[in-house]
C-alpha cells in the first residue's frame, strides 16, 4: 500500500501474530486466513499478486478504497472465495477470464471503478453466484448470453456502463431473479417477452437506453410482485397497458421520456405508489376526460412525487384532485392543455415542496389558499392566462425560494408581503399588466441572488434606494416600465449584477459614477430613456461586458473607443445625435471640425497660460500641505481615524472586559490582544482588539485596519463597530478596535483545536464537508469585494485562518487588516499608504515567494494566500507543518495526489466522517452516490486551491472564478439534497430528489438506487 491515512496496517508486524492484525480473521482449526476485510480505510496502492497465496480465503474485502492498477489474475486462484468485494476503487482494465476459478463465488461486486473492456463470458461458470454488482465502469460489448447459466442469480447489477446489443432472452430462464438493473448503458432493441416468465421479479430498471416496441398488454398480470418499475429515457411507443394496476405492490412506476400516447389507464390498485412520473411523452389528447385517471389514484395515499408535465392533457383540474394523498411534496403539469382554474383544494397539500403548472392555459385568479402551503420552496405558474390581483396570502411562503408568475394578466399592485418570503433568491412577474409603485421592501430584499424580473408592466414611481440590498443579485431587469427619476447610486451596491436592463423607461439624468462598481457586469441595457450627459470612461474597462445598450437617450460628447467600444456589433447607441467621435463603423461626426482650427491655436494659448497659472497656485499648495502633514504625523492619531461612530470611552471598555481579565482573552497577536466584552449600555456582546502601541507598527495598523474598514461593507467581512483612541488610567496612549463578537472563534481553532483551543474548551464539533465549502466561498466572496467592487480596492495581505472569524451561523468572516494595502490610485493613498507597514507582507507559510523577492503587493498574492487556506482547510495540515521542507510544500504535497490519490491528502476527519456515513450496511446508492461526487469535489477543490497557490502570479485563477467553482460544487451537492446539517455528502432518497429537483430521467434511475430497494 503507498497510503494508510488511518494507520490501519501498523498492526501488520512480528510483533503480535498475524491473526490479531487488523481486518485479519483466521479460521479455528488450521489457524489460515479465511477473511480479509480493509473496506473504507482509505488505501491507496495496487492490489498485491501474492493475494492468490491466500488459498483458504472465504471473504476478500477491500471495497471504498483508492486501491488502482489492474485486478491481478492471481485472484483466480481462491478457489474457496465466496464472497469478493473490490467496488469504490479506482481499479482499471479488463476484468480477468480466470476469475471463473472461483467457483464457490456467491457475492461479486465491482461497481465504482475504471474498468474497461467487455465483461468475460468465463463470469457465466458461476453456479452459486447470487449477486453481482459492475455497475459506475466503462464496460463495452454486449450482456454475454452466458448469463443464462448462472441459475442462483438473483440480482444483476450492469447499470451506468457503455454496454450495447440487446436484453438477452435467457434471462427468462433466471426463475430466481428478483432484480435487473441495467440503465444508463446503450442497450437497444425491445423488452424480451421472457421476462414475463419470471414472476418474482420486483426491481426492474432499463431506464436511459435505446429500447424500442411497446410494453406487453399483460405484464400487469405476468409480473405482479412488482416494486419499482423505471424504463424511463427510452423510445417506447404505445399506449400504457391497463394491466399495470394490477402490480399492486409498486412503489415506482418511471415512464417519463418515451413516446407512449393515448389515454392513461385507471391506476386505482396501486395503494402502496410513491413515485408515478409520465412526464416528457404524448399522453392525452387535448380532450376534457385526459385528466380523469388522476381521481384514480386518490386511492395512492403515499403518493409522493407526481409528475405529468410535457404532455398533451387537456380539459380542467378535476375536483378530485383535493382528495390525492396529503404526502404530496411534487406535483409537475407544466406544458400541456390544462384549461380553467386552480382548484381552490390545491391548498389541502401542505407538504409540497414543488407545484409546477406553467406553460398551460390556466385562468381566473390565484386561491387565496395557495398561501396554507408553508412548505413550498418552487412555484412556476408562468405563461397561463391567469388574471386578478396577486394575493397579499403570497406572502405566508416564507420557504418560497423560486416564484415565477411571469406572462399572464396580474394587475394591481406588487404586494409587499412577499418581502416575507426571505429565501426568495428568485422572482419573475414579467409581462403583466402590475402598476404602482415597487415595494422598497421587496426590492431590498437581501435573499434575492439570481434573477428579479418586473420587465413588461405599467410600474411607476422612482427604483427605491433599497434596491443596493441585491447585493448578491445577478440578473435584474425592470425594463419597459413607467419608471421615471434618475438611476439611484445605490445600484452601485449591486455588485454581483451581470445582467442590468432598463430600457424602456422615463430614467433621466446622468449615468451614475456609482456605477463603476459593476465591474462584473456582462449586459447593460439602458435604451429608451431620457439619460444625458457623456458616456463615462469607466464602460469601457468593464472587461466582461459583452453587450451594451445606450441607443435612444440624449447623450453628448465623445465615444470612448476602448474596451466594449471597440467592438461595433456589442454596442448600441443609436438615436443619441450629439454623440461625435468613436470608431468609424458607428458614422458619427468627428468631435472638432477643421474649421475650428484657428480657434484652436488661440485656446491652446489660452490654455498653456492658465495651466501655468495653475500649476503656480498648486506648487505654492503643495508645499503647504507638505508642511501640515509633517506637523500631523506628530500629532495624536486620532484625527486621521474619524471611522466609527462616537468613539468609545477607556473606561467602558474596561467595565465591558472586566478589567482586560485573562478569563476573557481570547487570542494575542502580533501587534494586540483581543478580549470578549459585553457593552453595559446595549448588552452587545463584543470583541476588543487592545493594540500594543509600544510594538514597532503596531499604531500603523491601528491607523490602515481603521481605514480599510471605514468606508467597506459585506456579509463576509467582520464589521467594526467602534474604536477607543485615548488615554489609560495611568495616562498611557490607549487604542482599540471593537467589533462584533464572533461566538464561533476562528477557522484556526476548528482546524487545529489540539493546537489552539484554550483554558481546556472544547470545540463542539468538526468542520463538516459542507461548512467548509460555505466558508471557502464566504473568504473568496470577500477577497472578491475588496479586491474588484468596493470604491477603492484593498489588499488584505494577511489570509490565514486565524483571521477568518466564524458566527452563529457558522459564516465567515474575513478580519484583521493591520497588514492591508490600498492600491496605487485611490483617494486614501497619499494619507495610508505612506503609512502601512511596509515590509510587513503576511504570514509564513502563506505570503506568496515574490513578496520574499521584493516585489509590491498585488491581488494575486491575496489569491496565494486564499489557494494556500483552501489547501489547509482540505487537508487538515498547516503549511507549516513539521512534514514540510526543503523542496515539498502544501502545494507540491497535494499537486503530487491528484486526481488519483485525493483521499490519501484529505483531512481525515473528512475521511472519517465519509465513513460513518458510508458504512458497509448502508444501501448501495449511498456508497455510490455519494462516494463519487465526495471524491469528484475534492478533487475540483484541490485543484483550485494548486491554481491558486501557482509560483507564477500570472498563473493563478482569479478570485472571482474560484467563487463561481465553489458555488457550482455547492449548488451540486444541494441538488442532491446535502445540506450544512448532513456533514459529508449524505444523499436521501434519490428518486425524491430527482422528482423534487426535475431531473431528466438518466439521473434519476441510477441502479444504485435499485440495488438499495433490493436490499
Amino acid at each position: 500500500m503507498t497510503a494508510d491515512p488511518f494507520g490501519v496496517l501498523d498492526s501488520w508486524n512480528h510483533s503480535i501474530d498475524f491473526c490479531q492484525w487488523y481486518g485479519v480473521t483466521c479460521g479455528r482449526r488450521h489457524r489460515r486466513v479465511t477473511v480479509l476485510d480493509l473496506s473504507s480505510r482509505g488505501l491507496s496502492g495496487p492490489i498485491s499478486p501474492h493475494i492468490g497465496n491466500l488459498s483458504f480465503l472465504r471473504e476478500l474485502r477491500l471495497q471504498n478504497n483508492s486501491l488502482h492498477h489492474e485486478i491481478p489474475q492471481q485472484v483466480g486462484q481462491l478457489r474457496r472465495l465466496r464472497i469478493l468485494e473490490l467496488n469504490n476503487n479506482s481499479l482499471v482494465g479488463e476484468i480477468p477470464r480466470n476469475i471463473s476459478g472461483c467457483s464457490d463465488l456467491v457475492l461479486l461486486r465491482l461497481a465504482i471503478n475504471k474498468l474497461s473492456g467487455k465483461i468475460p463470458g468465463e463470469l457465466g461458470s458461476f453456479p452459486k453466484l447470487r449477486r453481482f454488482n459492475l455497475y459506475g465502469n466503462s464496460l463495452t460489448g454486449s450482456v454475454p448470453s452466458s448469463i443464462g447459466n448462472l441459475t442462483s442469480l438473483e440480482m444483476p447489477f450492469l447499470g451506468w456502463n457503455n454496454l450495447g446489443g440487446s436484453i438477452p432472452q435467457v434471462l427468462g430462464h433466471l426463475t430466481n431473479l428478483e432484480l435487473i438493473a441495467f440503465g444508463a448503458n446503450r442497450l437497444s432493441g425491445t423488452i424480451p417477452s421472457s421476462l414475463l416468465n419470471l414472476s418474482s421479479l420486483t426491481q426492474f430498471d432499463v431506464g436511459s437506453n435505446w429500447i424500442q416496441g411497446t410494453l406487453p398488454a399483460g405484464i400487469g398480470l405476468k409480473l405482479p410482485d412488482l416494486e419499482f418499475f423505471s424504463i424511463g429515457g427510452n423510445q417506447i411507443e404505445g399506449p400504457i397497458p391497463p394491466s399495470i394496476s394490477n402490480c399492486t405492490k409498486l412503489d415506482l412506476l418511471q415512464l417519463s421520456e418515451n413516446r407512449f400516447s393515448g389515454k392513461v389507464p385507471s391506476l386505482e390498485n396501486l395503494y402502496e405508489l410513491r413515485w408515478f412520473q409520465i412526464f416528457s411523452n404524448q399522453l392525452g389528447s387535448g380532450k376534457p376526460e385526459d385528466l380523469s385517471f388522476l381521481c384514480s389514484l386518490t386511492n395512492s395515499t403515499k403518493l409522493k412525487n407526481l409528475g405529468i408535465q410535457e404532455n398533451k392533457f387537456g380539459g380542467v383540474l378535476p375536483k378530485c384532485i383535493g382528495n390525492l394523498s396529503t404526502a404530496l411534496t411534487a406535483f409537475g403539469l407544466s406544458e400541456n392543455h390544462i384549461l380553467g382554474e386552480i382548484p381552490e383544494v390545491i391548498g389541502n397539500f401542505v407538504n409540497l415542496e414543488i407545484l409546477w403548472m406553467d406553460l398551460n392555459q390556466l385562468s381566473g385568479a390565484i386561491p387565496y389558499n395557495l398561501g396554507n402551503l408553508h412548505n413550498l420552496a418552487d412555484l412556476e405558474l408562468s405563461d397561463n392566462n391567469l388574471g386578478g390581483t396577486i394575493p397579499s396570502s403570497m406572502g405566508n411562503l416564507t420557504k418560497l425560494i423560486e416564484l415565477y408568475l411571469g406572462g399572464n394578466n396580474f394587475h394591481g399592485q406588487i404586494p409587499s408581503q412577499l418581502s416575507n418570503c426571505r429565501s426568495l433568491d428568485l422572482l419573475d412577474l414579467s409581462n403583466n399588466n402590475l402598476s404602482g409603485a415597487i415595494p422598497p421592501q421587496l426590492i431590498g430584499l437581501p435573499s434575492l441572488a439570481i434573477i428579479l424580473n418586473l420587465s413588461h408592466n405599467d410600474l411607476a414611481g422612482v427604483l427605491p434606494a433599497e434596491v443596493s440590498n441585491l447585493k448578491a443579485l445577478t440578473a435584474l431587469d425592470i425594463s419597459d416600465n413607467l419608471l421615471v427619476g434618475e438611476i439611484p447610486r445605490s445600484l452601485g451596491d449591486c455588485t454581483g449584477l451581470t445582467s442590468l436592463r432598463m430600457g424602456g423607461n422615463f430614467f433621466h439624468g446622468s449615468i451614475p459614477q456609482s456605477l463603476k462598481s459593476l465591474g462584473g457586469i456582462e449586459e447593460l441595457d439602458i435604451s429608451r430613456n431620457n439619460l444625458s450627459g457623456q458616456i463615462p470612461e469607466f464602460l469601457s474597462t468593464f472587461h466582461s461586458l459583452k453587450l451594451l445598450n445606450l441607443s435612444f437617450n440624449k447623450f453628448e460628447g465623445m465615444l470612448p473607443r476602448e474596451g466594449v467600444f471597440k467592438n461595433a456589433t456589442g454596442i448600441s447607441i443609436i438615436g443619441n445625435n450629439k454623440l461625435c467621435g468613436g470608431l468609424p463603423e458607428f458614422h458619427l461626426p468627428n468631435c472638432i471640425s477643421k474649421s475650428s482650427k484657428s480657434r484652436k491655436i488661440s485656446m491652446v494659448i489660452l490654455s498653456t497660460s492658465i495651466v501655468f497659472g495653475v500649476l503656480g497656485i498648486a506648487l505654492f499648495l503643495a508645499f503647504i500641505y507638505l508642511r501640515w502633514l509633517k506637523k500631523k504625523v506628530n500629532e495624536p492619531i486620532s484625527s486621521l481615524t474619524d471611522c466609527s461612530p462616537p468613539n468609545i470611552s477607556y473606561g467602558e471598555l474596561l467595565k465591558a472586559t472586566d478589567g482586560f481579565s485573562s478569563t476573557n482573552l481570547i487570542r494575542v497577536g502580533s501587534f494586540g490582544s483581543v478580549y470578549k466584552g459585553i457593552l453595559k449600555d446595549n448588552g452587545i456582546a463584543v470583541a476588543v482588539k487592545v493594540l500594543h502601541l509600544v510594538r514597532h507598527g503596531a499604531l500603523k495598523s491601528f491607523i490602515v485596519e481603521c481605514e480599510a474598514l471605514k468606508n467597506i461593507k459585506h456579509r463576509n467581512l467582520l464589521k467594526i463597530l467602534t474604536v477607543c483612541s485615548g488615554i489609560d488610567y495611568q495616562g498611557n496612549d490607549f487604542k482599540a478596535l471593537v467589533y462584533e463578537l464572533m461566538i464561533n472563534g476562528s477557522l484556526d481553532q476548528w482546524l487545529h483545536p489540539s493546537a489552539t483551543s484554550s483554558h481546556g474548551s472544547e470545540l463542539p464539533k468538526k468542520l463538516n464537508f459542507i461548512q467548509r465549502i460555505n466558508i471557502a466561498i464566504g473568504v473568496a466572496s470577500a477577497l472578491d469585494y475588496l479586491h474588484h467592487r468596493c470604491h477603492f480596492p484593498i489588499l488584505h495581505c494577511d489570509l490565514k485562518p486565524s483571521n477568518i472569524l466564524l458566527d452563529a451561523e457558522m459564516v465567515a468572516h474575513l478580519g484583521d487588516f493591520g497588514l492591508a494595502k490600498f492600491l496605487l490610485g485611490s483617494s486614501l493613498d497619499t494619507v495610508v499608504n505612506r503609512i502601512s507597514s511596509v515590509g510587513l507582507k503576511g504570514t509564513i507559510g502563506y505570503a506568496p515567494p515574490e513578496y520574499a523577492m521584493g516585489c509590491e503587493v498585488s491581488r494575486e498574492g491575496d489569491v496565494y494566500g486564499y489557494g494556500i487556506l483552501l489547501l489547509e482547510m482540505f487537508t487538515g495540515l498547516s503549511p507549516t507543518d513539521n512534514r514540510f521542507g526543503d523542496n515539498l510544500t502544501l502545494h507540491s504535497f497535494v499537486a503530487a495526489a491528484l486526481p488519483e490519490r485525493v483521499l490519501e491528502v484529505t483531512d481525515r476527519i473528512l475521511l472519517l466522517e465519509r465513513e460513518s456515513h458510508f458504512h458497509s450496511d448502508s444501501p448501495q446508492h449511498w456508497l455510490c452516490q455519494s462516494n463519487v461526487i465526495f471524491q469528484e469535489c475534492l478533487v475540483i477543490i484541490h485543484n483550485i486551491g494548486i491554481s491558486c497557490s501557482n509560483e507564477v502570479p500570472g498563473n493563478r485563477m482569479s478570485i472571482s472564478d474560484v467563487a463561481n467553482q465553489l458555488q457550482k460544487i455547492r449548488e451540486k451537492l444541494f441538488a442532491l439534497g446535502l445540506h450544512e446539517q448532513d456533514g459529508l455528502p449524505q444523499c436521501r432518497d434519490l428518486l425524491v430528489i430527482s422528482v423534487t429537483i426535475g431531473l431528466k430521467f438518466e439521473d434519476m434511475t441510477k441502479p444504485e438506487v435499485q440495488e438499495s430497494l433490493a436490499e
